[in-house]
């Protein structure tokens, strides 16, 4: 049987009283309702094991709790951030990141509230350390910024070939091309006016944003995710 996924913007904010350094543009997750038809109510959902280990589960809900994932750790890192300010940081600085934790916790609760649309079984708030990370450093802080902006896009584009319902498609490439421009802003942030923004690290030979399967992501965002789980489909065990 199919559900209907009803999103609204109820919980989310956006400080709409000033002229945003970044803009959600066209995505509209927080400012207008969204539905999507979910996946088969079947027994493609997230699951814990015997050891309970949650495992993110087959299909597009497996995509999905991947996704959140990923989400739960920017808005984990962000709100680190606007909770206490490095020394010295410029009003700039201050407006980036006050948006980019906006749009993650906006895009961790949308994932949150789409899975719950299909399943009981949604991937538990998850718990994160930052062993290397000096949060009162601005290199350090802008390092890690860049690190986890440029693994998010390459994830995106790396698991969207699995992804089968069209709907899901749709809104994984809106976030997507938001995760580009936090990417792109805090590279310029780092070197202003240089062309880090589209660096070769990267941007392949086709002019295109680098694309890296789930178990290479997870294995380079290991490090800050405390909380152990499992995407047994995709190899991640």
């Amino acid at each position: 049987m199919k559900k209907t996924i009803n999103v609204s913007n109820q919980g989310a904010t956006l400080d709409t009283g000033r002229r945003n350094f970044l803009k959600l543009g066209g995505i509209g997750l927080a400012m207008a309702g969204l539905t999507l038809i979910g996946c088969d109510d079947d027994n493609d959902f997230g699951m814990m094991d015997n050891g309970q280990v949650f495992d993110l589960g087959t299909g597009d809900v497996g995509v999905l709790n991947y996704a959140y994932v990923l989400e739960q750790l920017e808005a984990d890192f962000y709100t680190k951030v606007v909770n206490n300010f490095y020394s010295g940081i410029s009003s700039v600085e201050k407006d980036l990141f006050t948006d980019l934790y906006h749009h993650e916790v906006i895009h961790r609760d949308f994932f949150k509230a789409a899975i719950s649309g299909v399943t009981a079984n949604v991937l538990p708030t998850l718990q994160f350390q930052y062993a290397n990370v000096n949060f009162n450093d601005r290199n350090s802080v802008l390092a890690t910024a860049k690190a986890l902006e440029d693994t998010g896009v390459a994830a995106y584009n790396g698991a969207g070939k699995y992804i089968t319902n069209p709907a899901y498609l749709v809104i994984a490439g809106k976030i997507v091309s938001v995760e580009a421009r936090h990417a792109s802003a805090i590279r310029n942030i780092i070197n202003p006016g240089s062309a880090d923004f589209s660096g070769d690290d990267v941007i392949d030979a086709n002019g295109l944003d680098l694309a890296k399967e789930p178990k290479d992501i997870v294995m380079a965002a290991g490090g800050f995710i405390k909380t152990p789980f499992t995407w047994k489909e995709r190899g991640i065990s």
